[in-house]
């Protein structure tokens, strides 16, 4: 099982060489790839230490699975190459996400849509990821009618540059600039570019993705995408309307025996979900759950997650584990 990690030294590709290393995945050669800038440059893996190779001579290479975290034009050019020589790719960018041919997977929710002619298999976007988690199994319950979703999102989602920024305004030290404003001590409505609607393009990634993912229009989704001072961890605090009415009970049974979701929502004992705590886990966290009384069949809730793992690296493994296990490899 020769593995391609296409971005290798990157903040997610570092996080993917992790989470294969901690996972086990049964890989029996790993090519790391990188840019130009990298090549050459040593990179250890449980213990051994690997060459960083260029895109070409990866393709040359022949993986049978390249895991991609290097960027939309990366993936746009790059990846039909892999697929072309017999790899199948998983892509973390925006680059294929709402491509109609290609499939959009969470593996707990849609996974089994997965063929051996998915030559290339995009990753949601993080935020997306933690909010279809808690939401699929409600929808199937509940049916949505709409969600309203605000997020508030680390610095990590926007890169290396973007964390030192952080870094550097707590140290009181004048350095290179990630966003247009300082973000210590502050908070910023600015998660990617602004469109022509006046969202920007994270916002309309959440509005978008989980209508792909569920396989359902039926239902909407209105996003507003902040940035936070916190180094790693997004949170998300989200209204949803249903169709039929809920038992908070119930709700919280529902959720807590859906796999990969934790549920923690005691008030009594100050119990749910925060960055601090969801940080280096797998797993999406669910509190903050009860009734918004100013409406009938509505529910609110606050969803937090490591966007490194499963908002990217882990999401990514976890397909390659399924076509692995299901012999789509």
């Amino acid at each position: 099982m020769k593995v391609a990690v296409v971005g290798a030294t990157g903040m997610v590709g570092e996080v993917m060489l992790k989470v294969l290393a901690e996972r086990n995945f049964p890989l029996t050669e790993l090519i790391p790839v990188a840019s130009e800038r990298s090549v050459g440059k040593t990179i250890s893996y449980k213990g051994k230490d690997y060459k960083v190779v260029g895109l070409a001579d990866a393709v040359a290479m022949k993986p049978d699975v390249a895991l991609f975290s290097a960027g939309g034009d990366t993936s746009l050019e790059w990846a039909p190459k892999f697929a072309e020589a017999g790899t199948t790719v998983v892509d973390n960018s925006s680059a294929w996400r709402m491509d109609p041919s290609k499939k959009l997977i969470v593996p707990e929710i849609n996974a089994n849509e997965l063929t051996k002619d998915d030559k290339i298999i995009a990753n949601p976007n993080c935020s997306t990821i933690q909010l279809v988690m808690a939401l699929a199994p409600l929808h199937k319950k509940y049916k949505m009618k709409r969600v309203v979703v605000s997020t508030y999102q680390s610095v990590s989602g926007t890169g290396v540059k973007a964390v030192k920024q952080l870094e550097n305004e707590i140290a009181g030290i004048d350095g290179e600039m990630a966003y247009p404003y300082p973000i210590g001590r502050n908070a910023l409505p600015h998660c990617d570019v602004f469109l022509d609607n006046g969202y920007t393009k994270e916002e309309m990634k959440l509005a978008k993705e989980p209508q792909k993912i569920l396989g359902d229009s039926s239902f909407s989704v209105s996003a507003t995408a902040v940035r936070i001072p916190t180094a790693g961890g997004h949170s998300e605090s989200v209204n949803v309307e249903f169709e039929n009415d809920f038992d908070l009970a119930d709700v919280r049974k529902l959720l807590s025996e859906t796999p990969g979701v934790v549920v923690q929502d005691n008030t009594d004992t100050n119990t749910y979900p925060m960055p601090i705590y969801a940080h280096d886990k797998d797993e999406v966290f669910v509190g903050r759950i009860r009734r918004d009384e100013t409406q009938s069949n509505t529910l609110n809730m606050w969803i937090v997650a490591d966007n490194l793992r499963k908002g990217a690296a882990t999401n990514t493994i976890q397909i390659a584990e399924y076509l692995l296990a299901n012999k789509i490899l």
